[in-house]
């Protein structure tokens, strides 16, 4: 896994992997998988300080998952769940992953590190394929993964990229259901071939442009043809301010999304 080793690299604190299980002994089964950046400095490509201040929140997607996976521990549905969460920091020090290194996943595609600040789609590249060699039949992954999300779609709304069509239509209803609206965002091709590296496999940014699309693009190549629903939460994670049933700071999306997702695949 040596996407997130190299992510971990900077940290005084090891990183660690953890796997959530519900088999109820049935055919059906799905993988979710959340981001567990505990604090995202952006390692030695730094983030400004102001930008830093919200950091604690990029461990969203990994609470999201360990909580949707107690919640359907009681509900018991009829489908194998399985929840994973790599988790650690990315922090700048003597060790820590540099601009120009080269790290080779698990799934054995090489990346060119062209930013330490796109961090947290390296351990997602190495936890997709975790969940492929355990034999997934659906995947979602949960991530508070792009700015570029947050100034494609504002804090209203979820955006999702998908390689199914059907897996990503119950994920889209189920935030219809519980109030987490998602917006469907495009896989072009264009856009994906902004990760092209010249010395490895693939980049892990493809620039400013289409950022979170790109993003999105990255963690597809090593999901291969596994049906799959990308969410990138960065701008629905956290709330300034209460609304309604939603509270100031952590909102917990898309914790109630997935665990309804879950539910409508069970039938």
């Amino acid at each position: 896994m040596g996407g997130v080793i190299g992510v971990a690299q900077g940290s005084e604190r090891p990183p660690k992997f953890l796997i959530g299980e519900y088999n109820p002994d049935a055919k059906k089964q799905i993988a979710l998988i959340g981001k567990g950046v505990l604090f995202d400095s952006g390692g030695l490509s730094l983030k400004p300080s102001m930008s830093m201040i919200d950091m604690k929140s990029d461990m969203s997607g990994g609470a999201a998952v360990i909580s949707a996976m107690e919640a359907i521990s009681k509900l018991s549905p009829k489908i194998n769940v399985t929840g994973l969460c790599l988790a650690t920091e990315n922090m700048p020090g003597g060790g820590a992953q540099r601009v120009g290194d080269v790290v080779k996943s698990m799934n054995g595609k090489t990346i060119e590190i062209e930013n330490t600040d796109a961090e947290g789609r390296l351990t997602l590249a190495d936890a997709v394929e975790f969940a492929n060699q355990r034999g997934a039949k659906k995947i979602i992954d949960v991530a508070t993964l792009t700015g570029a999300m947050v100034i494609a779609l504002g804090h209203g709304l979820i955006g999702a990229f998908s390689n199914d069509e059907d897996l990503l239509k119950t994920v889209i209803s189920s935030g219809d259901k519980t109030g987490e609206k998602i917006w469907h965002m495009p896989l072009d091709e264009t856009s994906k071939k902004q990760n092209r590296s010249k010395i490895a496999d693939i980049k892990n940014t493809g620039g400013r442009a289409a950022g979170s699309v790109t993003a999105a693009h990255f963690i597809g190549e090593f999901v291969g043809s596994t049906p799959w629903v990308h969410l990138d939460i960065a701008g629905t994670a956290m709330s300034a301010s209460e609304k309604g049933w939603i509270s100031q700071g952590a909102t917990g999306y898309p914790c109630r999304t997935l665990v309804e997702t879950v539910i409508k695949l069970s039938y």
